[in-house]
């Protein structure tokens, strides 16, 4: 032992021992991998995630074969005019449709033309010949619940059929098309 290791203290000691050189470890592909799809789940779950469009009651914003981002948000009040993602109250199946009236709001269809409130809503994106001498309502949406309706008024099940949605069953709402990439942009 040398004579400044025999009298040097602890920390001394220390500071002469040569630096140990450290390794760093890189994760592996697999490792990579497993990380990368557990983010993905993890997105897909609590985030958002593609909604198809199964048939044509969006049309003609949303086509059949489309997918919508739907971004998902618990506790999502819901706004006119939005497009959201909600669990069928007729159980199992998942709807998307256009929000046209909330809570608290008098909604109607008067030859085909929506009024919410008593004053007819300008919607550029329905075929209202296709829907002329329609009539439905008017009904005043009760608390907790909104009502939604499909695009394509003459070929939709919406709440026409099974009444005001409840806001608990609002999965999220569609901001953005993504497929097919033709059509990429806002759905509305």
């Amino acid at each position: 032992m040398s004579a400044t290791a025999a009298g040097a203290s602890p920390a001394e000691r220390v500071a002469e021992k040569p630096e140990a050189t450290t390794r760093r470890r890189r994760p592996s592909g697999v490792a990579v991998g497993v990380a990368l799809i557990a983010v993905l789940v993890l997105v897909r779950i609590f985030v958002a995630e593609p909604f198809r469009i199964p048939s044509e009651s969006m049309e003609p914003t949303l086509k059949p074969g489309d997918q919508a981002l739907v971004v998902k948000r618990a506790g999502h009040t819901p706004r006119r005019g939005e497009l959201v993602a909600f669990h069928s109250p007729r159980g199992g199946e998942i709807l998307l449709k256009r929000v046209v009236a909330v809570a608290g709001d008098t909604v109607g269809l008067e030859d085909g033309v929506l009024v919410v409130n008593g004053r007819q809503v300008d919607e550029p994106f329905v075929n209202h010949t296709a829907i002329d001498s329609v009539y439905f309502g008017p009904v005043r949406v009760k608390p907790g619940t909104f009502f939604a309706m499909g695009d394509n008024r003459a070929n939709s099940e919406d709440s026409r059929d099974f009444g005001a949605i409840r806001q608990s069953s609002i999965i999220g709402r569609a901001v953005a098309r993504v497929w097919p990439p033709s059509r990429w942009g806002t759905t509305g």
